[in-house]
């Protein structure tokens, strides 16, 4: 069966990362921009990345940054999964010489099949709401945007929480999921346990619905 990842990003806290650990996140992001709400400096990262057991990713999330605010990133988490929300170039991700995921702020008319294509060497192409600033703003985004046959993974955000996950699945099978304020309770960057679990609940119920679909299909006759 295909398994949808599910990324929660902007965590703060230790027992909210451990928490998401145990809610079932295959990678947690830390938001290394300093005009954030759920910002964290590099050193704060590292410890809190200290916590995650092999196999769950720890993403730095980066817009716009200096080459000393990316290095000082880079040093701190050495095995992290870089992320892009801002407006770098091509070229300004590549030179990093991590693997990378880039961000795509959905609104009608943008182009995502040339985008992709200008950012053929990421890992995986992040959907987002266009909103005002940078680092995703929690909003929905309209699903009908997203092309068919994108030719890059997929990670779909913005604005996902328990209750729309399963729809966001459904219509545009991605790779993963990345969730920040759906999860979030008390404020930014406190993340909720129930939420966090709730959601990747729901995650695990889109893939076994995904997948009785497709069986209903093949045995068809």
């Amino acid at each position: 069966m295909k398994r949808t990842r599910i990324k929660i990003c902007g965590l703060t806290r230790e027992a909210d990362v451990l928490a998401a650990v145990e809610a079932g996140a295959d990678a947690i992001g830390f938001v290394l921009y300093a005009k954030s709400g759920r910002y964290v400096t590099p050193a704060r990262a590292a410890e809190l990345a200290k916590l995650l057991p092999p196999f769950v990713t720890p993403v730095g999330l980066f817009v716009n940054a200096s080459a000393d605010e990316l290095q000082a990133g880079l040093a701190a988490l050495p095995n992290m999964l870089v992320q892009f929300h801002g407006d770098e170039s091509p070229q300004d991700c590549e030179r990093v010489g991590r693997p990378f995921m880039r961000a795509a702020r959905m609104e009608p008319g943008f182009d995502l099949l040339d985008y992709a294509q200008q950012y053929s060497a990421a890992q995986a192409v992040l959907l987002d709401a266009h909103v005002e600033g940078y680092g995703g703003g929690g909003k929905v985004f309209d699903w009908s945007l997203i092309p068919k046959n994108l030719g890059s993974p997929l990670v779909l955000s913005g604005g996902l929480h328990a209750g729309n996950v399963q729809a966001g699945i459904a219509r545009a099978r991605p790779w993963a999921v990345d969730v920040s304020s759906g999860v979030e309770a008390q404020g930014r960057g406190l993340k909720c346990a129930v939420l966090m679990r709730e959601f990747c609940e729901a995650v695990r119920q889109a893939d076994a619905l995904t997948e009785e679909q497709s069986r209903n299909l093949r045995d068809s006759p």
